[in-house]
């Protein structure tokens, strides 16, 4: 039996920042694979023909100067189109490179992408949840690829390509085993309220052990060493609240500003596209962006009788 040649592109691409809507491309590659093997690749650098932030080349390292001689996307897009064709578009973080192709491919020939875009940052989540990470780096090192000049378009295409198709038939079983499941869906949610109500009820139970261990070391109680050699100790940090409006000033001089302050990120989104603000500080917090991201998640919603 002849097997059916399987195309997808991986690609990957460097901007002049991170917001699609104004930054433009600055470097673009991708790999042609079939059946998961590199048959083709396609590379160049892009003159924006504008501005590139300096937080951006601080990460690709590409310079107003590397991309002066270089094609404009009104050269190069339709290069890049046909590289592509209707295939598969594969990216890490795919919704990323996305909208910037996207983007340039309005502005230059007045049509969107309509190719299928597989993410394999969400694959890698689904297949492996419990990692600590799940960029790139993180990936090409679980599969024992070796990511060479990353944050270089080539080097992440390419180390892309050789971790995907491992990736790939992962999530591929991983999917065939979900698909067996969907006649059986009624039952697995009933069976999810259970184990979510057991993993509360469990929780409920640590702590409760936890109250007992806390009561036993105030009356003067020695740590105690399982049969496996863990320690059970008790420690105690007091901790303070503050102003930050007094602070602030110090911690910028200090240079721990940034550390000792976490943006609430989906109150930003609110603002920004809300109609509160006027159109200089919406421009001001839409300059400030540093990526872009995709979340899919699913949603109990109780039945409070």
């Amino acid at each position: 039996m002849v097997r059916k040649k399987i195309i997808e592109i991986v690609l990957d691409t460097e901007t002049t920042g991170l917001d699609y809507t104004r930054e433009k491309l600055v470097e673009f590659a991708a790999v042609r694979l079939e059946n998961g093997k590199i048959k083709d690749k396609f590379q160049t650098l892009i003159n924006p023909q504008q501005h590139i932030r300096k937080s951006s080349i601080a990460i690709h390292g590409i310079t107003p100067e590397m991309v002066e001689d270089a094609p404009t996307e009104e050269d190069v897009i339709p290069q890049i189109l046909e590289f592509i064709g209707e295939y598969p578009i594969v990216a890490h973080n795919a919704i990323f490179d996305y909208s910037f192709l996207n983007e340039a491919s309005k502005r230059v020939t007045g049509n969107e992408l309509k190719n299928e875009r597989i993410d394999t940052q969400q694959m890698f989540k689904e297949i492996y949840p419990d990692l600590e990470a799940h960029g790139l780096n993180a990936l090409t090192e679980k599969f024992n690829v070796e990511l060479k000049d990353h944050h270089r378009a080539m080097g992440d295409t390419m180390g892309l390509a050789l971790a995907y198709p491992k990736l790939k038939k992962l999530y591929l079983q991983k999917f065939d085993w979900e698909k067996k499941q969907l006649e059986n869906v009624e039952y697995l949610f009933e069976r999810f309220l259970r184990l979510q109500q057991t993993v509360t009820t469990l929780q409920s139970e640590m702590q409760d052990l936890k109250s007992v261990f806390k009561l036993y070391f105030e009356q003067g109680g020695a740590p105690i060493t399982s049969q496996d050699g863990d320690m059970l100790v008790f420690n105690s940090k007091q901790s303070f609240g503050y102003d930050f409006n007094q602070i602030k000033e110090v911690l910028e001089q200090v240079g721990a500003l940034e550390k000792a302050v976490k943006l609430n990120t989906g109150f930003i989104d609110r603002l920004v596209n809300g109609k509160s603000l006027d159109e200089d500080k919406r421009e001001i917090i839409k300059n400030a962006r540093q990526e872009l991201t995709e979340t899919r998640n699913i949603q109990v919603i109780k039945n409070n009788k």
